[in-house]
């Protein structure tokens, strides 16, 4: 009894430690999770405004720009798949890479080349671990990403958008990230972000809500400067719903962990007061006993 007691005494002890770990991670995930929220929220004000601009210049251009030209034929296809750093946080990259492997079958099936660009460790790690080829990797800034990591990656991106496919170039390119709808829900997204298809902003001709823009020197040049920074911003807008989804299901996981060390704590301590009760009543069951054996 004596032994068994000790056990059920260190099982609620690592449970205690335990518990303390995560529910300090929880706090600090919800302390991170409202700045990531706010940095999300702050660039969606201009999202919106460089999405209604590319469409107005796109609509009212006759110019075929190689970044709204859709290609006859597709050989090479990028899947850009954003991961987390660290783990501990659910089911937010499986999500991701499930979502991503998916994504990759689909392409397969027309037809089409597949080239990986990773963003995170967690990816990176899938992939060494399978023994399979990222064309390029960025880790280390997956939980507070600022807009240089945004625009290293957008141009990477362009580069190898402008390269011919017989030169390693791609013909198309997609986004698969996490995005955060609650704290308790992050979905993962599938977006093609190359050749643009960009319908937010476009008015119907002739129905008097066209957008008041005026172009100089001439929309193609304004198409030019503008299609980068387009590019540029839903990249690092993907960086920062990422980040905020990552969070949040951190906090998720860690309530979680620590809701359960608590269903621990408590059951081992049921556990250790019978164990404990049982050995108190051998322990008089002998005295009595004795004191039997000595009185006869």
């Amino acid at each position: 009894m004596g032994a068994q007691l000790r056990v059920y005494r260190q099982k609620i002890r690592s449970a205690q430690t335990t518990k303390k770990i995560t529910r300090a991670m929880e706090l600090i995930a919800a302390s991170r999770i409202q700045k990531a929220k706010a940095r999300v929220e702050a660039t969606t004000p201009y999202a919106r405004a460089i999405t209604r601009a590319v469409s107005a210049v796109a609509t009212h251009s006759n110019f075929d720009h190689p970044l709204l030209t859709e290609p006859e034929t597709v050989t090479r296809a990028a899947v850009v798949i954003f991961t987390s750093d660290r783990g501990l946080a659910g089911a937010f990259n499986s999500q991701v890479l499930r979502e991503a492997e998916e994504l990759s079958e689909l392409l397969r099936s027309e037809g089409k080349e597949i080239t990986y660009y990773l963003i995170g460790r967690k990816a990176q790690g899938y992939f060494s671990f399978r023994h399979r080829r990222a064309e390029r990797v960025w880790t280390g800034f997956t939980e507070s990403p600022v807009f240089e990591n945004g625009k290293e990656i957008a141009d990477a991106l362009l580069e190898a958008f402008s390269q011919d496919t017989a030169e390693g170039g791609v013909d198309e390119i997609h986004l698969v990230y996490n995005r955060l709808i609650s704290m308790v829900t992050q979905l993962p997204q599938v977006h093609r972000l190359l050749p643009l298809q960009v319908v937010e902003g476009v008015a119907e001709p002739g129905s008097g809500q066209e957008p008041l823009y005026e172009f100089e020197p001439d929309p193609d040049s304004v198409l030019d400067k503008l299609l980068p920074a387009y590019i540029e911003s839903r990249l690092f807008n993907a960086l920062l719903e990422s980040a905020a989804a990552k969070h949040a299901a951190t906090q998720k996981a860690m309530k979680s962990a620590s809701d359960n060390a608590d269903t621990l704590i408590r059951d081992y301590t049921r556990l250790a007061n019978n164990a404990r009760q049982a050995e108190i009543t051998q322990q008089i069951s002998e005295i009595v006993g004795g004191a039997d054996a000595l009185a006869d």
